[in-house]
């Protein structure tokens, strides 16, 4: 309760770190404290043995909006009616605490156990994310460290803790656009160009275009517009320029510079007069089933008798940055129902659950 008693807004840690450190020194843990930017990063390890097992989560959290549509003070944890409710409830301060208490309940009966536990927590995972996960895995790589598995906190969960394993996610890559035409008053359109006019036929055959069949696990590559501005204002003037940002979310079975090409293929098909810029959030992972997989499935079906579904559905998360140095990477943690709304909640009885599956995994893949 009290990580959420912590008003970390991204990239603020507000002393979040601080809390996790008290409780894995005394556990032997090594603290190492990295700054990149504004963003606090967190590294603690225990043990300099393979196989090299971390949990990786975020002290940071967005902003919860008007303090009045929330029933209580999204910064004082509240329990009712069997749910703690508060900012960073679900997303993801009940996974960090789970990871401690897990980590704890582990050592109990392992204290000599073979392998390395880590710990991976940033507060920019809400955020830009550049200086943080990002940077550490940088930071890890200069270090000689390599990563064997992960658990990403994330909230996976649909309907009931552990419903869900995420072992993988799609591709982000974002578009910027700009088409530009001749502005002119909009009695002459002789003397003008109307980008708008220019672009909406170029517009609805990427909107209808068929990217893929997906693949494996993944969905079909989807292309989604997300902003389209043009015009001064006044109701009498044809713009001079059209711009539309649009973010495709894809799956391996394309890549993004294939995504890009068929873009500006089409849009030089229209012979258009524009600019393009691309940002890559992350490129597409998928950890097939295995070492971790398995652990993780039989900690759930051992902890909670639940069988749990492979997905890799959703938006992006800081697994994007763990899986390209060849990690085995999987999200577990709370129901996502309320993850970024107001009144965010987690069921208290899952946070115990939760801290017992991390334990029992850990205890699987170090033996």
């Amino acid at each position: 309760m009290e990580l959420i008693r912590q008003p970390s807004i991204t990239p603020a840690d507000a002393g979040c770190q601080d809390l996790l450190i008290e409780r894995l020194q005394p556990l032997g843990f090594e603290i190492a404290r990295l700054k990149f930017g504004d963003v606090d990063n967190l590294w603690a390890q225990r043990g300099n043995e393979a196989p090299l097992v971390v949990l990786a989560g975020h002290t940071d959290v967005v902003p919860p909006g008007p303090r009045g549509n929330w029933d209580s003070d999204p910064f004082t944890p509240e329990l009712r009616d069997g749910f703690l409710y508060g900012r960073g409830a679900a997303d993801m301060k009940s996974s960090l605490a789970a990871f401690i208490t897990g980590i704890e309940h582990f050592l109990e009966r392992h204290p000599q156990h073979p392998g390395s536990i880590a710990l991976l927590i940033t507060s920019d995972e809400e955020g830009l994310a550049h200086n943080g996960t990002k940077k550490v895995v940088e930071w890890l790589g200069q270090q000689g460290k390599k990563i064997d598995y992960c658990i990403v906190g994330e909230p996976s969960s649909v309907h009931l803790l552990g419903d869900v394993i995420k072992n993988g996610r799609r591709g982000s890559l974002n578009g910027r656009l700009s088409v530009r035409g001749v502005q002119g008053h909009i009695a002459y359109p002789q003397l003008a160009q109307n980008p708008i006019h220019l672009m909406v036929p170029a517009l609805a055959e990427l909107v209808a275009l068929h990217w893929d069949d997906g693949f494996e696990n993944f969905p079909a590559t989807s292309f989604q517009i997300s902003n389209v501005h043009a015009g001064t204002g006044a109701d009498n003037v044809i713009p001079g320029q059209l711009d539309i940002e649009f973010n495709f979310r894809y799956s391996p079975a394309v890549t993004d510079v294939e995504l890009r090409e068929r873009v500006a293929s089409l849009l030089e098909r229209y012979q258009l007069d524009y600019t393009l810029d691309w940002r890559l959030s992350g490129k597409p992972f998928l950890t097939p089933t295995g070492a971790l997989v398995d652990a993780v499935r039989q900690a759930l079906r051992s902890e909670l008798q639940r069988e749990p579904e492979l997905s890799t559905a959703g938006g992006t998360s800081d697994g994007r940055f763990i899986a390209p140095t060849g990690a085995q990477v999987v999200e577990v943690g709370p129901v996502n129902a309320t993850i970024h709304k107001t009144n965010e909640r987690v069921r208290v009885a899952d946070l115990s659950a939760l801290a017992k599956v991390y334990a029992t995994t850990l205890g699987l893949l170090l033996k």
